[in-house]
């Protein structure tokens, strides 16, 4: 198996099904091998009974029960992932049309490494904005690439799950660490995937700029100086996105 996709999902049988119909993107190019692992909190709005209607579509394995939180969810996916890569597609968030010919492109590398690429951020009303990867020092400010457009060595991955401590950057200190344990960021060009903003990313930013911070410190060992002048930009940054979404 090439890669896993991992969609973490807690009441929002719209979204799951919404990401599901997104996977054909990726199953058009039957060169691609696959999974789809669904890890649903135990939701009580019929996302169990579709997805066991499915019958192993797209290599599907899912469980449904209570977890701690999205990241302890994730870490579920993880255990359960069997591909050389993990990208984690959550409920809602879709593939791009392109996103063949991105894995096809990533099926050719012989290194491993955290591969990025571009991501559209829907704000809603047809108000859509790329976000284009950046390069790999920039994870000292924050991810190079949204976390959607990520894709993860599952052996790093199995090694190094998400650290349950980081409330709101967990995505971020797990790609740092992985970044520190000596997995490089490899840009290839090109759109993966399209998500709504509205995240905890968007609604808890003084939340997320201080988890971020501590991540710096702790994982990244950036200078004092420099995880201060991050929060501030950081703080302007997700500022903007928040007022972009509740003009939505």
């Amino acid at each position: 198996m090439f890669l896993s996709v991992i969609t973490v999902a807690f009441r929002n049988y719209e979204g799951v099904v919404k990401t599901w119909r997104s996977l054909r993107n990726l199953a058009r190019d039957p060169s691609i091998t696959f999974e789809w692992i669904v890890v649903d909190g135990g939701s009580n709005d019929g996302t169990a009974e579709f997805l066991e209607k499915l019958n192993g579509e797209f290599n599907l394995r899912y469980v449904s029960e209570k977890d701690k939180g999205i990241y302890d969810a994730m870490n579920k996916g993880i255990a359960m992932a069997q591909g050389r890569y993990a990208i984690f597609l959550n409920s809602g968030d879709v593939f791009h049309n392109d996103v063949a010919l991105f894995v096809r492109q990533l099926a050719r590398q012989k290194k491993e490494a955290l591969y990025i690429g571009d991501a559209l951020l829907d704000f809603g009303e047809g108000n859509k904005v790329l976000r284009s990867a950046k390069p790999g020092w920039y994870i000292y400010h924050s991810l190079p690439a949204s976390h959607q457009a990520i894709f993860f060595p599952v052996k790093g991955l199995k090694k190094q799950p998400y650290d349950l401590q980081y409330k709101v950057s967990s995505d971020y200190a797990l790609t740092a660490s992985l970044y520190k344990a000596g997995y490089p960021f490899r840009r290839i060009k090109g759109l993966v995937s399209e998500f709504s903003m509205g995240g905890v990313s968007t609604s808890n930013n003084l939340e997320l700029c201080q988890d971020a911070k501590n991540v710096q410190r702790k994982i990244l060992r950036v200078p004092g100086f420099w995880a201060e002048l991050s929060y501030y930009l950081r703080l302007k940054t997700t500022g903007k996105a928040k007022t972009l979404y509740n003009k939505a």
